[in-house]
Order: structure tokens, then sequence, then C-alpha cells
């Protein structure tokens, strides 16, 4: 097994990412035959009704984590919650999961955005290299 910092973690809901707020994090790959991660996030407890509910009905979650360096890029997870337990000041978490790809690619994002915004040039290639290590979240409109 290996073990690494969990940096952030987003959920995929409907094209869009929300971002969960946390206080630290872990995650591990277990380096089994099914090619099993676990997933833990210790959270505000605004968070538990949500992983709850997910927990009770068995629903499949699609996480974005960051791992090690905050400009790493994210890796996707179909997850499972394992287990939600309230803390005196945070939740923990407890995912188990399998590495999926993203949808989408945040290098490619990133500069669609930029040049949605008018941005070419040096100027773009400037902008590109302090958001692709920053990694802001990207809220791009949505296509009728």
């Amino acid at each position: 097994m290996k073990t690494f910092k969990l940096i952030s973690m987003q959920l995929a809901d409907d094209d869009a990412l929300v971002d969960i707020d946390m206080e630290d994090g872990l995650i591990i790959n277990k380096e089994d035959d099914k090619g099993t991660w676990l997933v833990e996030a210790f959270t505000d407890h605004k968070y538990i009704p949500y992983f709850q509910d997910a927990c009770d009905n068995d629903k499949e979650i699609i996480v974005h984590v960051v791992i090690t360096k905050r400009e790493n890029d994210p890796a996707a997870f179909a997850t499972k919650v394992c287990c939600v337990k309230k803390l005196r000041n945070h939740a923990s978490i407890l995912l188990t999961g399998k590495l999926t790809k993203p949808k989408t690619d945040y290098p490619e994002k990133l500069l669609e955005y930029l040049m949605d915004k008018g941005l070419s040039g040096e100027e773009l290639l400037a902008e590109f290299r302090e958001k692709i290590i920053s990694r802001p979240k990207i809220l791009q409109p949505k296509k009728v």
C-alpha cells in the first residue's frame, strides 16, 4: 500500500465541480488486484447529511482529488461512501473507489477559459503559466 496527502477534493455534479472544504485528508492506493483506493477527508460538519445519504443509499460519487502537491493534476475516482463519523470539530468521510478517467482535462479547460476572456499571445501564456500552478476553480458558462 502507498499513502499520499490529500490536498483538495471536489464532487463532480452535473458537469460542475463542487469544492469540499477540508481540514486534512489522505488517500491510500491499496495496490490490490481490483485497483482499490481509500480516500479519507476531514471536513466540516455541514457535509455529513450529503455523505450519509450517499452511504445509506449506496450511491456512487465521482470525486476529483489533488494528491501530494497543489500543482498536480486532479485525479478522478468513482467512489462509494464507507463511513461517516462526526468528530468534535470535524467529520471524517471515508470513501472507497477506483481511479477513473475524468470527463474533462484541466489544462484544456483553463486554456479555453482564458481565451474566452480575450487573452492571447504573451498575456495568455503568462496567465496560463500562473493559473496552471495555482489551479483556480474554472466556472464555465453552461452551453445550451
